[in-house]
Parts: C-alpha cells; structure tokens; sequence
C-alpha cells in the first residue's frame, strides 16, 4: 500500500509543467491527497525538497497554489524539523514555509538557526528570508558567534554574508531591548546598538553601562572592538559620562 501511494503521487504532482523548482515530497508510512482542500500530507519522517534546500519533519502539508492547482505555494512542518539549504541551518517544532516569498516562520523551544560560524536561538519565532539571508528573531533570544561572544536581546535582525572563500558568515546584528553583551573580560548592557560580528565591533546607544576588569563606565553611547578589547563611552546629548574604576592594589613591602 505504502508504493502505491507513492506511486500515485508522484504521478499526480507531475501533471503540468514541471520544473527543477518544483517541491517534491515524500515520507516512510504514507502520503496522501486532499482534493477538497488541494492539498498534500506526508507522515513519518517527511521531506520535501526543492533544489538544494530540504525541509525534515514528523509530518509535511503541502497547500497547492489557488492559481496553479499543480504546484505547491506553501509547506507546514510539524515535529522535529530542520530546514537545509546549502550552509544555512533551521531547526525547532514546527515552522511554515511561504515558496513564492522564500520567507519561513520558525517556532520551537528553542527555535535555532546555524550558520558555520554562529547559532541565533529564540523563545518566539524566527522570520527568515533564505534568498536574502536576512532573520528576525523576538522573545529571549541569544545569538553566539565564532569567538564565542554572546549576545542577548529581545529583538534581533540579523544579516548574513558570504565571505571571499564563499563561506556563510554572520555579518551584523541589530539589537533592541534588553541588551547584554558578553565578551572576554567584559559584559556590556544597553537599550538598542548594532553588533558588526564580522569586523569584532560593538556600536551601542542609550543607557549603556559596559563592566570589564572590575572597571564600570556609564554613558548614552559607546563603541567596542572586540578585537583589541578597547571601549570607548560617549555622552552623546543626554548627561555626562560617568565611570568607576577599579583600584590595583599593590604587593605588601617585606
């Protein structure tokens, strides 16, 4: 029963004009048609694929477009689900994936996405555009690049890139909301900034408080190279900068 259904499928999804940018699905126990509601499910260790990209779920629906009854404008996954294509990595617990827009919403505990050279895991979920290598992730969410720096806000738009050796690289982070920053030797918090992780460099704004060696410095804004460990605060047009540092104290005289 398990190859006829397949079979049946697979014949029926080729009606029309089929192309190498069509999805394709299928699953280990079953696949079935829904005419009335024009559309596919596939069960027990489901994929669907198009090109280079590869969705894995529990359980695959696939909604035929009103306009080309033949091809598929959108998929729902359910149940342990990662989403491939070429470097870039998508996992959670369910995730709805939109063919025309090349935009997917991820949801999960956590919901993650994996680059070769960062992870950006979320409590809420995570938009993302493949073709634009571009994602937006809310609700506690941390993102954790090569150097192992962490980065913690509510809200974050990040901006993928590839590098001259044609590797995915994360480029920059917008941050909003409660902000943390950890690096070596320091914890930085603020209300808003950009993180550029490919340069190493931190832009910060408003009420930005930056510990490091026991030293604190307050200011409305504030500048970080991760790379030589140097902060620069900056007032801006709201107060003065403020700093406490921390005394060295010195070896007792024998």
């Amino acid at each position: 029963m398990l190859i006829r259904l397949l079979v049946i499928f697979s014949c029926f999804f080729s009606i029309g004009q089929a192309n190498a940018e069509d999805i394709k699905l299928n699953a280990d126990q079953r696949v079935e048609y829904h005419q009335n509601e024009q559309k596919l499910v596939a069960v027990g260790n489901a994929v669907a694929s198009k090109g280079s990209m590869s969705i894995k779920a529990d359980k695959l629906v696939g909604y035929y477009s009103p306009k080309q009854k033949n091809k598929i404008s959108r998929v729902e996954a359910d149940g342990k689900v990662v989403m491939t294509s070429g470097q870039f990595q998508a996992s959670g617990a369910n995730m709805i994936y939109d063919i025309k827009d090349d935009s997917a919403v991820l949801k999960g505990s956590p919901a993650r996405i994996k680059t070769p050279d960062s992870e950006i895991f979320s409590a809420g979920p995570i938009t993302f555009w493949i073709s634009q290598q571009k994602a937006i992730a809310k609700n506690n969410v941390v993102a954790v690049d090569h150097q192992g720096n962490t980065v913690r806000a509510d809200n974050m738009t990040a901006y993928f890139t590839k590098n001259s050796d044609g590797k995915l690289i994360l480029d920059k982070i917008d941050i909003s909301d409660n902000v943390k920053i950890n690096a070596k030797d320091a914890e930085i918090t603020s209300r808003t900034g950009t993180y550029y992780a490919n340069e190493g460099k931190i832009k910060l704004f408003d009420d930005v408080v930056i510990t490091q060696n026991g030293n604190i410095l307050k200011g409305n804004s504030a500048e970080t190279d991760l790379n030589t460990g140097i902060s620069r605060i900056l007032s801006g047009n709201k107060g003065r900068v403020s700093g406490v540092f921390k005394e060295t104290k010195k070896g007792k005289n024998k």
